[in-house]
């Protein structure tokens, strides 16, 4: 099996980390964020045709949801992650930015929760769901969930190390595991899911999905150092195998390599989102420059 590549869809204003909620009739939804003038990320969406993520229906007229206020953990920007029907209600989890004085930047997660199928959306709180904790000393960014029995697992970016190379402070960071019985209170269980290997720098932006007995995370992994601007160095995509959740080995199956043929994703590709539907397999990710060149997708052969 292979994935077949089926193009860029969009390409507007630095469009990151693509977020598909398929619980709607006909047409799928994808919540992006993307950056204006050099401003702060905020939340969008695009609807598309079900099975045909080429066919544009409609965008949001403005972003989904605002920065928090100055000293709030979202106060630099807004970034879905996540989306989980949870009976009538959706639950977005965003990535809320914040500037540090020792290094760039700060990551939490929030909550928004939407009464109206997605039409509108309100913060659970002022503050972070899963933060900086005595359990999770760093800061926590992206997350995939996914529920079994009466248990849900998050597997979330998890950052305890920044290194200085060159002048610059670069994250380190892997997956890591997280559980919950109500998607608010959230237990770290100090165990990572993947493991850096190697020279890599940083796995970000799982996707975990069932498929038949197992399971399989897609994550997007890059090396330490000079991973902006070398492609040797950059975000490919790989994939991971578990049968019960807890424990993951890596594949050399099923990963997504940079296209050098492509206009738009031949320096990296990152932030995996991977759907099923119909008996089919869809990830949309991201290219060039962590989403500067937008976001397409593919299908598994």
């Amino acid at each position: 099996m292979e994935w077949i590549r089926k193009g860029n869809i969009f390409n507007d204003c630095h469009a990151q980390v693509p977020v598909v909620d398929t619980n709607h009739d006909g047409f799928w939804r994808i919540y992006y964020s993307k950056r204006e003038n050099r401003g702060p990320s905020l939340p969008y969406y695009l609807d598309v045709e079900a099975g045909n993520p080429h066919k544009i229906l409609r965008h949001s007229s403005g972003p989904i949801l605002s920065p928090g206020q100055k000293g709030m953990f979202d106060w630099a920007g807004v970034m879905p992650t996540e989306i989980i029907q949870v009976g009538d209600l959706k639950y977005l989890y965003y990535i809320g930015w914040a500037n540090r004085i020792d290094v760039p930047y700060h990551n939490n997660l929030g909550l928004a929760i939407s009464h109206d199928q997605g039409q509108t959306w309100q913060k659970y709180s002022d503050g972070p769901v899963f933060a900086t904790s005595a359990k999770e000393p760093g800061y926590v960014g992206t997350i995939s969930i996914i529920k079994k029995d009466a248990l849900y697992f998050g597997y979330y970016l998890s950052c305890r190390q920044w290194r200085e190379h060159e002048g610059r402070m670069e994250p380190m960071y892997d997956i890591k595991i997280a559980t919950s019985e109500n998607l608010i209170d959230w237990t770290p269980l100090n165990q990572s899911a993947v493991l850096l290997e190697n020279k890599e720098g940083g796995i970000s932006k799982a996707s975990v999905l069932q498929i038949g007995e197992e399971f399989f995370l897609w994550f997007a992994v890059r090396n330490a150092v000079d991973y902006r601007d070398n492609p040797a160095n950059s975000y490919r995509i790989k994939c991971a195998k578990s049968p019960d959740l807890l424990h993951w080995k890596r594949t050399d199956d099923l990963g997504l390599d940079i296209d050098l043929q492509s206009t738009w994703e031949n320096s990296m590709v990152e932030y995996p989102h991977v759907i099923a539907y119909q008996n089919q397999m869809y990830m949309f990710y991201n290219g060039n420059g962590f989403g500067e060149t937008g976001f397409g997708y593919a299908i598994l052969s």
